[in-house]
């Protein structure tokens, strides 16, 4: 039987990236951020960081390299 006084174990994927992608444009919400800290293993957001950091600089870089053809 599910007991609804129980907290939920972690944050699922999706509330990962969602929160790591709101953090990195500084809008994440005291609510989530509440939600991640008691419920979340930090590992799964240093990943998710890194992750999304990555594909940041390669669509940074992409852009440029596609500007500074077209130029």
């Amino acid at each position: 039987m599910i007991d609804k006084n129980t907290k939920p174990k972690g944050t699922g994927f999706l509330n990962v990236v969602k929160s790591a992608t709101s953090a990195a444009f500084g809008i994440q919400s005291q609510t989530n951020r509440q939600r991640d800290f008691e419920n979340g293993k930090p590992i799964h957001f240093i990943i998710a960081g890194i992750v999304i950091t990555l594909f940041f600089l390669l669509g940074v870089g992409l852009f440029v390299k596609i500007m500074l053809a077209t130029s």
